[in-house]
């Protein structure tokens, strides 16, 4: 039950063992699994979940810090219902991904490079819409700049693209802070904190099976860190391109941004006054829902999913 470590390359990686997940609430799909290159001379395992239509219009699904492809099971049931088909994988470091046990492993390039591996090289997805929430906008967004022949339309929720030149919000350091000084790093509890509905004692252990123990949290504890801070940050030059390129992107991008983050409340309407393909489109708030709005209201966030996707997008 404890998993175990593997070694391949440089990258010493953790596996959480299948039983963590026994039993989901309201998660019945199977996982999928893909071998992508880990960047050190060997691979990693990444998990996900192909559900829906095959011939359907593609959603790709992208979660954040610190949860995983469970955050998404109510907008899948509603966008396999409505004909979509939903992939939803779990980034490396979460979920029944594989998870380099130490912090330097991950990097925000590593993190584009491993999705970009997945999504385009093992699933070779088309005609794409993107659903990005957190690090799921973050690393999202880059791969919409840096592709954007892969992806026909947008939706970014309480998400961005940082890149260094402003500072984050005071309460932005507060997480990184505590995350940083928590000699156990409590992920349910971080994921609930960020909801504004309450969690059930079942949904809060969903969120802890993927880390049986403090080791196996190395990319939880190491996404804070990747945001860029800084002028001089790793990820800098590429974000900035990246936000240029999205500046010039004019198909459809839908924000859907929650009424109560205090994270990321704001970045909406820069994004709608960047993005060209923004403009003239009704953006809608999700009430009564945090951070984690795919946790708080994913019924509704699935349903303005569905509706943008059936739009025409000429």
């Amino acid at each position: 039950m404890r998993g175990r470590t593997r070694q391949t390359g440089l990258m010493e990686t953790f596996r959480t063992p299948d039983e963590r997940f026994a039993d989901l609430p309201d998660f019945p799909w199977q996982p999928s699994y893909a071998e992508v290159a880990d960047g050190d001379g060997g691979t990693l395992r990444m998990a996900y979940v192909d559900a829906g239509p095959a011939g359907g219009p593609v959603a790709l699904l992208l979660h954040g810090e610190p949860s995983w492809s469970f955050l998404y099971r109510h907008v899948i049931a509603g966008l396999t219902g409505a004909g979509v088909r939903c992939v939803a994988l779990d980034l490396v470091g979460f979920g029944r991904s594989d998870k380099p046990l130490a912090t330097g492993d991950h990097t925000f390039a590593r993190h584009v490079e491993w999705v970009r591996a997945l999504a385009f090289d093992h699933l070779d997805l088309r005609e794409v819409t993107l659903v990005g929430q957190d690090w799921g906008g973050l690393i999202g967004l880059r791969l919409v700049a840096e592709h954007p022949d892969r992806f026909v339309r947008v939706v970014a929720a309480n998400t961005g693209l940082p890149t260094g030149d402003f500072d984050m919000p005071e309460i932005w350091w507060m997480f990184h802070d505590a995350v940083a000084k928590a000699e156990v790093l409590d992920i349910g509890r971080l994921v609930a904190a960020g909801c504004a509905r309450g969690m059930s004692d079942e949904v809060r252990a969903a969120y802890d099976a993927p880390f049986p123990t403090e080791q196996s949290k190395a990319g939880p504890r190491a996404m804070p860190t990747l945001v860029p801070t800084r002028p001089d940050d790793p990820a800098t030059p590429a974000n900035r391109r990246a936000w240029a390129a999205l500046g010039e992107w004019d198909r459809p991008f839908l924000t859907a941004f929650s009424d109560s983050d205090p994270i990321t409340g704001g970045m909406e309407t820069i994004l709608q006054r960047h993005v060209p393909g923004a403009h003239g489109l009704g953006h809608p708030t999700i009430a009564n829902a945090g951070h984690f709005l795919q946790e708080d209201a994913g019924d509704a966030l699935g349903s303005v999913v569905a509706r943008f996707m059936s739009a025409p997008s000429g």
